[in-house]
This record gives structure tokens, C-alpha cells and sequence, in this order.
């Protein structure tokens, strides 16, 4: 296997390190940085062409969720692609997908899909799966305040 596999856990785990830290440009950096770079929001049928596209969706990302922390809970891994099954907290402090923010705390468990360029074994792109409704409802909850 001659390391390819070692190599995509480790972009991968640069990948949301970067996130954690909200260091984008290290985020930035995982990727290849040209046209075939891209991110897919599956659920919304979104697709952030190029690396600009890619540093575009990190930056809504982190207006609407500023604190956002990722867990990773299990790992997949082939020659070629990546899967992390992972939960997404944070507040929802920005608009998101049309969404205004009501400060909520948010949960989504998301299967992220990562491809690699071999030459250079950064990613190519990072396709998400995450149950949208869910995610509408938790930020769009509204608390009761509590009767005295």
C-alpha cells in the first residue's frame, strides 16, 4: 500500500485539526489549490467549485457556527477516499442556508467523504451527509422561557 493510506489519515486529521483550531488557512491548505479542489453539501445539493469556492463555504461556516467543535466518532479509509463519521457542535450565531441565528446550541452527526489527488496526496474535495431537517429544526428552536 506503500503509505497511502498513512498519508490520507494524516491530511485528514491536519483537515479537522485545522477546523478545531479555526485556522483556516491551514484548512486551506489540505486542499489542492486549484479549479478540481471542491466541497459538497449533499443535503443542500450544494457544490463549491475551485479553491475559492472551498474558502468560501469555510468562511459561511464559520460565521453561523464561530465555536463549531468536531469529534470524530469512527474512521474509513481505501486507497483514494476517506470517511469520517464525525459530530459538528456549535452556536448558531450566523445565518446559515437562509437561517437567521437564535443563538441555539447545535448537534449534527455528519459521514464526511474525502478524495486525494495522488501526486500531491491533498484532497481533492470533502462531500457531506447530514440530515438537514435536523438541523433546520435545532436552529430554528425557539426556548420557552420558564414560568416563576
Amino acid at each position: 500500500m506503500d503509505g497511502t493510506l498513512e498519508r490520507q489519515r494524516a491530511i485528514v486529521a491536519e483537515h479537522i485539526r485545522g477546523e478545531n483550531e479555526h485556522n483556516w488557512p491551514a484548512v486551506y491548505d489540505t486542499f489542492v489549490q486549484d479549479e478540481r479542489a471542491h466541497y459538497d453539501v449533499m443535503p443542500l445539493g450544494a457544490k463549491f467549485n475551485g479553491i475559492e469556492g472551498v474558502r468560501g463555504f469555510y468562511q459561511a461556516i464559520a460565521g453561523a457556527l464561530p465555536d463549531l467543535h468536531i469529534e470524530v466518532k469512527s474512521e474509513y479509509d481505501v486507497p483514494g477516499c476517506s470517511i469520517r463519521e464525525v459530530v459538528l457542535t456549535g452556536t448558531h450565531q450566523g445565518e446559515f442556508a437562509g437561517v437567521k441565528p437564535l443563538g441555539n446550541n447545535i448537534s449534527i452527526e455528519i459521514a464526511g467523504f474525502y478524495t486525494f489527488d495522488a501526486e500531491s496526496g491533498k484532497l481533492i474535495s470533502e462531500r457531506i451527509y447530514y440530515d438537514q431537517a435536523s438541523v433546520l429544526a435545532q436552529m430554528q428552536r425557539r426556548e420557552i422561557p420558564a414560568v416563576a
